[in-house]
């Protein structure tokens, strides 16, 4: 491979699911959500150190978290740090961040990373994205798939095929989130993995793949790139960019790529998880004997004969749970939730409700 790696933290979105600590002014993956002092995004660039240089790391996030970003990796070069007016999805997004990077180094392989993932296993992480750099390196568009450990309906699949040299594989399709019953057919078979959104390609072969498949979103890219450096960058944005396709990487790129061929994907168990919702966190985290995990402040937490709760103490208050089973407690300082833990992909509805009765200041 000659020229270098560069991992690009695509950082959007308001966390809504972790309602009401993640909002839209400071989403989750701004928060200390694992146990440490170190915040979702910042455990993403911390492993990400052992596979390139922190220089060469770039973050495409949205104008109202740029600050935010900045303070929190202050290893990141200020211009690695792509503001998009707009969210758009992640093609857009991460297709700029390529482009930028092809304007520095030609060669560049790169990868893609969302910032709010929790990986456990760096060391085992830290291969398979190795791996998935040399695959890409021989033109390959590479994804890294986990290998399930459960029929989980809330994720992708990805269908995998033959070996490869490199220790990949070929990738067959893409299967959207599944019924149950489907999950536990993909899973039985052993043929495939949950599509982790993360992505690693050379940048020529990925833009090549955009500019056929997605020839106004190229395009517009080239005008945006073309000013980058020059005092109307943001007025070019500010017209091409709300013009460009609002796709994902998936539907736009990757699947039609895989079809033709084009992609590999990785499989791994580094003990992943995307943190979509309260009670996905809590899988993740240590929990006491009985099963109540704590995200914060334990001196403010009493329960008593309470079994599997979640609670998330961010205010002054103390929290007490009496006789409460699989439940999920978030206090903050101006609003609280209160749900069961098998609702809580269903927390997003209370955002819309708040901004249906005029409250989106809470959200």
């Amino acid at each position: 491979m000659s020229g270098a790696f560069y991992p690009v933290i695509p950082a959007g979105g308001s966390g809504t699911r972790l309602w009401p600590l993640s909002r839209a002014g400071h989403p989750k993956f701004l928060h200390q959500l694992t146990g440490g002092d170190r915040t979702l995004i910042q455990e993403t660039v911390d492993r990400l150190k052992y596979v390139s240089l922190p220089g060469d790391t770039f973050v495409v996030t949205g104008a109202a978290h740029a600050a935010a970003v900045a303070r929190q990796l202050p290893e990141v070069p200020a211009s690695n740090i792509v503001v998009e007016p707009g969210p758009r999805e992640s093609g857009p997004a991460i297709a700029l961040a390529a482009a930028l990077i092809q304007r520095r180094d030609p060669d560049a392989v790169m990868g893609s990373f969302a910032a709010d993932h929790v990986v456990r296993d760096v060391r085992t992480f830290v291969t398979t994205v190795r791996t998935a750099i040399h695959t890409a390196a021989e033109g390959k568009l590479v994804c890294i798939g986990i290998t399930p450990t459960s029929p989980e309906t809330g994720y992708g699949y990805i269908r995998c095929g033959d070996h490869l040299p490199t220790g990949a594989r070929a990738v067959l399709e893409f299967k959207e989130k599944p019924s149950r019953e489907v999950a536990e057919n993909y899973v039985e078979s052993g043929e495939y993995v949950w599509n982790a959104g993360m992505f690693v390609w050379r940048v020529d072969a990925f833009l090549a793949e955009v500019e056929r498949q997605l020839p106004e979103l190229h395009s517009g890219l080239m005008k945006i790139c073309e000013s980058w450096d020059l005092p109307r960058r943001d007025e070019v944005l500010s017209e091409v960019w709300p013009r460009l396709p609002k796709i994902s990487v998936d539907h736009g790129v990757m699947e039609d790529a895989a079809a033709r061929g084009a992609v590999a994907v990785v499989p791994a168990a580094f003990g992943w998880n995307d943190l979509g919702d309260w009670d996905g966190l809590a899988a993740v985290l240590e929990h006491d004997d009985e099963g109540n995990t704590v995200v914060g402040t334990h001196d403010r937490v009493i329960t008593i004969d309470t079994s599997g709760a979640m609670v998330v103490p961010n205010s002054s208050r103390t929290v007490a749970l009496l006789g409460m089973r699989d439940v999920v407690v978030v206090d903050t300082p101006d609003a609280l939730l209160v749900c069961p833990r098998d609702r809580a992909q269903e927390v997003k509805s209370l955002v819309e409700a708040l901004k249906n009765k005029g409250a989106g200041n809470l959200c």
